[in-house]
């Protein structure tokens, strides 16, 4: 039975590339549920993670970065976000505390001023934890000034760490007050409904992305084939065998992701292997096969494919 004055909603956190979205999700669920990386555009599916409080249940669903789309993918990525926007009770814009705001913030504030303004609007001034106290206060002037321009009230605005936690309590609070008063929207423990492939997908794609050259980010993109029970073994001791593709766009690229030798390769599986345990709880055999897609983030066919 939910108690008197319980909240329960969706909150959508926005923002341009790399503007901590996935790191903050992450902070306020209290456990990972999205993949981060110091690379533009890590994410690409809205990844819902839950938190789970006596007073309410958010919601926070982590999105792509909005961006100018040079590709496809990049507009169907755009697009997905767009698609969210409507369809959530609150609506955070991460603006980085080290970085002055610029026309990428713009173009996405313009985007929450267009929504109908019973949406509730927070300001969040992430990554305080890079920027020194007078940055911080500029950022945040910045941020009530975008919003006067652009005709629209912020209902918050905060500063928060989401690497050294401070105000992640707060902003929590924040967010929960604008949602409505309702039951519980998931049971009580998941802490998200991305599907257990698409997990195992992100964990081997963030284990890719980890120190590999600039352009690279952008082409690889990862399908789990297939997750089997290894027959055979003891009750105590159970192994499950993933099979993953890690797709990239030329030759020259795939012969990055191997190695020298195959020793990137088995880093890559070394590091998403450790995720995946730890994701399903039990022994995992993993074999992650490399191949080409040519030029597939222009390719709707390929796109789909890849489940874009």
């Amino acid at each position: 039975m939910t108690a008197p004055g319980f909240r329960s909603g969706f909150a959508c956190l926005v923002g341009r590339p790399n503007a901590g979205k996935s790191t903050l999700t992450n902070a306020l669920v209290g456990r990972k549920v999205a993949i981060t990386s110091d690379r533009p555009q890590t994410t690409r599916h809205t990844i819902r993670g839950i938190l789970h409080r006596v007073d309410g249940q958010l919601v926070l669903v982590d999105t792509p970065g909005l961006h100018r789309p040079r590709t496809l993918l990049g507009q169907r990525l755009n697009d997905l976000v767009t698609g969210t926007l409507s369809e959530v009770d609150v609506v955070g814009l991460c603006l980085p505390a080290p970085d002055r705001i610029g026309p990428g913030d713009r173009w996405i504030a313009g985007q929450l001023a267009g929504l109908p303004p019973d949406v509730p609007k927070v300001a969040v001034v992430t990554k305080t934890d890079l920027a020194g106290p007078d940055r911080i206060v500029e950022q945040l002037v910045g941020a009530e000034q975008l919003a006067t321009d652009l005709g629209f009230a912020w209902a918050e605005i905060v500063p928060v760490s989401a690497v050294s936690g401070e105000q992640v309590a707060l902003l929590a609070d924040l967010l929960l007050a604008q949602v409505p008063e309702g039951p519980a929207l998931y049971p009580d423990g998941e802490l998200t409904d991305a599907p257990e492939e698409l997990a195992i997908a992100e964990l081997v794609r963030e284990a890719a992305l980890d120190g590999i050259r600039d352009e690279l980010p952008h082409s690889v993109a990862v399908v789990v084939e297939e997750v089997l029970s290894r027959e055979g073994r003891p009750d105590h001791d159970p192994l499950l065998d993933v099979r993953c593709s890690l797709f990239v766009e030329r030759d020259s690229q795939k012969g990055i992701v191997i190695g020298r030798g195959g020793a990137r390769l088995v880093a890559i599986g070394t590091r998403s292997r450790a995720g995946i345990e730890a994701l399903l709880g039990t022994r995992v055999h993993l074999d992650i096969h490399v191949k080409v897609a040519k030029d597939w983030q222009r390719d709707p066919r390929q796109l789909n494919k890849l489940g874009f």
